[in-house]
């Protein structure tokens, strides 16, 4: 079973051609800058994907390690 739905890994796609090109934007509501990293523009896509309903994995969230003291 796949872990993306297909419409999901469409917008991904879309999103790294849109920073290709120049016009993928960061922040809330594009009033951030122009994205630059390829790693930035998947994660905005697979952000936009959740957000919308599409069938995309949950994030991984930060472990906290216990460290014992002696």
């Amino acid at each position: 079973m796949a872990k993306y739905s297909r419409s999901a890994s469409k917008d991904v796609k879309r999103a790294l051609h849109r920073r290709k090109k120049g016009t993928l934007k960061s922040g809330k509501g594009g009033e951030g800058g122009t994205v630059k990293s390829r790693k930035q523009a998947i994660a905005i896509a697979l952000s936009e994907a959740r957000k919308k309903g599409k069938k995309v994995p949950r994030r991984k969230s930060k472990s906290k390690s216990k460290s014992k003291k002696s």
